[in-house]
């Protein structure tokens, strides 16, 4: 009995858990934050952000409070456990109180029991929401020019992307072809150094650059060989997203020997902070991201872009809002940085949103004016449009059409799907040299284990003069984007057309009895694909766009918010990419990409904003925030409502009219939110008593996450001073205040509404005069005139004496008493 004693004794002083055990666990505990803090412990003074004042996260006492809140987690656990039986692996003091902790399911129980923490939450994964567009947006001549051209376009506005990290190496980034950088004092991050170069990643332009692991190391998920312990991109996305929102101005986007134009960010001189959580086979953690977003407003950067999100709304709490990092993220807003972030890649469905809270903006990805199309022409006269984005046919002549699978080798080999045409070696070169290759699209392309990029370089290396890939079933998550290749080639993407193409080559080939082809007498020219077509028809909501209505907890239970807030370009965007980096097989090995997802759209907000910034440094978030959606555009280049893509019953790709839960406010107008003329402005207690007030929300829980309390009058949700109206459960009548201020000379302002007849809306008073730098309160009524049992979409407008519009949207659900 002793001896077992012993043993027991014995392995109390051993490590009880290794990387890859265990969990990684968020944990929130008793006490304010630093940018919480009012005061109130002896020894402490107060911290509170203010943002009438600069937040010196040097300052003394925000220095002292910190280290204390970081003894007290230290004290609590050497309280309760025994040394190297778990591993703190963050502690976080400054935009919540609390810390990640590698620990036993075990112990988790017995610390979420423990006196003073408030919540305890296992870790969960993240994934990214993975040129032409400042003109398209109208920036170089109705933006940059009023902050002093595109060389000052973002002047000393720091953005944070919390992405994959850097190629720092990047012409979108040098800055041999610039005004110098100075110092710029009141950013206070740090350059990592390259592990192999021995030299750090900053250069002026970069200012910053930190990577964040430590829950993926814990987890068992980080390789250093293949994830890069440092800022170092080896994914593509994050050096692609810091380029859109402040790449450098007028970089030649060449690939195999083409230009495409000249890329540029949004604020071309704004610095750029990285801060790396992504990487690439698993993404990220939660507990990683919201260390990185802690260091960034500790850093003092402006704007904060997120091309991340969950996999999913939070399965731990009952609100999608309350979480460890939503409250980040509300503490960041409340310390005066704005976040944009990527609404998510989920549509053409709903409720698909992975952005929830209304202290960020929430950002929709659009199709944009420039698309590139091309054909391929038969010898029988048929001419089949699909995407290729290449030269055409050597003097566009015709070419005789070589299958794939009359070419292979050894029929045996079929393992390795010769028919994907992605390796040269398992087919015969005398066949296909000279000729077009015909190759199958097979799942591996969605998958990602076949590339259009890998088809051209096997036509290349077997002399073929062109090739075909021809769509011939749909897969799920199937994405066709056009692929810039050297070799004249076209992705036929429509199974119809698919099907004229190979019963054409099927009647054109002669073959003998075992079937074995003896003469190829199908012929085919490519066009040149290599110029864009510019519609009017623009801007569109993009297909996998993720589509409201925003939810307020896992069950799907719709929110009183509108989300998106905002839609921006996010289709086929030209922009800087790492050459090591992996996340899109076409583009392997290049300099520049061209890319689709929301997380391509959220950085051309985060750039704008820093212009938005630049002009108006004294201004909240939820003021950029208003001026950006209060002066978008429901309505296309041509005049005509928005339309969205979608899917018909077939799964073919059509457009139908767009609405708030596709685009949030509208399209973004870059000029217009410099000059917004009114604003509905928001602080910190508002979120929190915007979060008391949600139906079926528990006080406790608020008080857990955002260390404030719930006062006792909750109000309701719609009462949040946001530039949108949202009710999702309207009962007979219901009437809200917005409250807006005048950032513009004194103006008079008339309102008009506008709405479906199920839902009457009236605005009093129906017009203002609102003086420079003053508020003034409106009311608005929606009254139930007949139930639906679907959205009703409207809006209410101001027109002001000086020429200023205001638009907000306004989204009611009616329901009987």
């Amino acid at each position: 009995m002793k001896m077992m004693e012993a043993a027991w004794m014995f392995l109390g002083f051993l490590p009880l858990l290794a990387f890859g055990q265990g969990h990684v666990y968020m944990v929130t505990v008793e006490g304010e934050p630093v940018v919480s803090y009012a005061g109130g412990i002896e020894g402490f003074s107060a911290t509170a952000a203010d943002l009438a004042e600069e937040f010196d996260i040097t300052s003394e006492s925000i220095t002292s409070y910190s280290l204390h809140l970081e003894k007290q987690h230290d004290v609590l656990l050497d309280s309760l456990f025994e040394v190297g039986t778990y591993k703190k692996l963050y502690s976080y003091r400054h935009l919540i109180n609390g810390f990640a902790i590698h620990m036993s399911e075990e112990q988790a129980e017995t610390l979420s029991r423990a006196r003073g923490v408030k919540y305890v939450e296992k870790d969960m994964k993240v994934k990214k929401l993975t040129t032409h567009t400042p003109q398209f947006l109208g920036l170089p001549t109705g933006v940059w020019p009023t902050g002093g051209g595109f060389d000052r376009a973002g002047e000393d506005i720091v953005i944070g992307f919390v992405d994959s990290g850097i190629h720092p190496k990047h012409p979108s980034f040098a800055t041999y072809n610039t005004e110098p950088y100075g110092p710029l004092p009141r950013y206070r991050g740090k350059c990592e150094i390259d592990v192999d170069t021995k030299r750090d990643f900053c250069n002026g332009k970069i200012i910053g650059a930190q990577h964040f692991a430590k829950a993926a190391i814990a987890a068992g998920a980080f390789n250093p060989a293949v994830d890069f312990a440092s800022p170092l991109d080896g994914d593509g996305h994050g050096t692609h997203t810091a380029a859109i929102a402040a790449g450098n101005n007028g970089i030649p986007v060449r690939l195999h020997g083409h230009e495409f134009g000249k890329a540029s960010g949004m604020a071309p001189r704004a610095r750029i902070a990285v801060y790396k959580v992504l990487y690439r086979l698993f993404g990220g953690y939660v507990s990683d991201v919201v260390a990185a977003i802690e260091q960034a407003v500790q850093d003092g950067v402006d704007i904060l872009n997120l091309s991340v999100g969950p996999n999913s709304p939070p399965t731990n709490t009952r609100i999608t809002f309350l979480n460890p990092f939503d409250a980040a993220l509300l503490s960041a807003v409340k310390a005066g940085v704005f976040v944009a972030q990527a609404a998510g890649n989920g549509g053409p469905f709903p409720k698909t949103l992975v952005s929830f809270s209304p202290w960020i903006a929430s950002v929709a990805a659009a199709v944009d004016d420039r698309r590139y199309r091309n054909h391929i022409t038969l010898g029988n006269g048929d001419v089949l449009p699909g995407l290729g984005l290449s030269p055409a046919t050597e003097g566009n002549r015709s070419f005789n059409l070589v299958a794939a699978n009359d070419a292979i080798l050894d029929p045996s080999v079929m393992k390795y799907s010769p028919l994907d045409c992605q390796r040269p070696d398992l087919l015969n070169k005398k066949i296909v040299e000279g000729n077009i290759l015909l190759c199958g699209y097979s799942f591996n392309f969605v998958s990602g284990t076949a590339s259009i990029k890998k088809v051209s370089e096997t036509a290349k290396s077997l002399g073929a003069a062109g090739f075909v890939v021809a769509v011939e079933n749909t897969y799920p998550g199937t994405k066709f984007d056009p692929v810039p290749v050297s070799t004249p080639g076209i992705l036929i993407t429509d199974q119809t057309k698919s099907k004229v193409l190979v019963d054409y080559y099927n009647s054109s080939t002669k073959r003998d009895w075992a079937g074995r082809p003896t003469g190829f007498q199908a012929t085919a020219s490519i066009a040149d694909g290599l110029a864009p077509i510019l519609h009017k028809s623009a801007p569109q909501v993009a297909l996998f766009s993720s589509r409201g209505p925003g939810v307020k907890d896992f069950s799907f239970q719709d929110a009183d918010v509108l989300k998106p807030d905002i839609l921006a370009p996010g289709s086929l965007i030209w922009a800087a990419w790492a050459p090591n980096g992996t996340d899109e097989a076409n583009y392997v090995g290049e300099g520049f990409a061209m890319v689709s997802g929301t997380s391509m759209a959220a950085p051309h907000i985060s750039g704008i904003a820093a212009l938005i910034k630049q002009k108006h440094p004294k201004w909240s978030p939820a003021a950029i925030k208003s001026a950006l959606m209060t002066t978008s555009t429901t309505m296309d280049r041509a005049g005509r409502p928005l339309e969205a893509q979608q899917y018909s019953g077939s799964e073919i790709l059509t457009l139908v009219p767009a609405t708030p839960f596709d685009y949030g406010s509208g399209a973004v107008d870059p000029k217009a939110a410099l000059d917004p003329g009114l604003i509905f402005d928001a602080a910190y207690g508002d979120y929190i008593s915007f979060l008391c007030s949600v139906p079926g929300v528990d006080p406790q829980e608020v008080h857990n996450i955002t260390n404030s309390a719930c006062n006792a009058t909750h109000g309701r949700p719609a009462d949040l001073n946001s530039p949108s109206i949202t009710i999702s459960h309207l009962k007979g009548t219901q009437t809200i205040k917005r409250t807006v201020t005048n950032v513009a000379d004194t103006e008079t302002y008339v309102i008009t509404t506008r709405m479906p007849p199920e839902i009457a809306l009236e605005a009093s008073p129906p017009s203002m005069t609102v003086l420079a730098g003053a508020s003034r309160e409106m009311s608005v009524s929606l009254t139930v005139r007949s139930v639906t049992g679907g959205y009703s979409f409207g809006e209410i407008l101001m027109k002001g004496s000086r020429g200023h519009k205001v638009r907000i949207p306004v989204i009611a659900m009616g329901y009987n008493n």
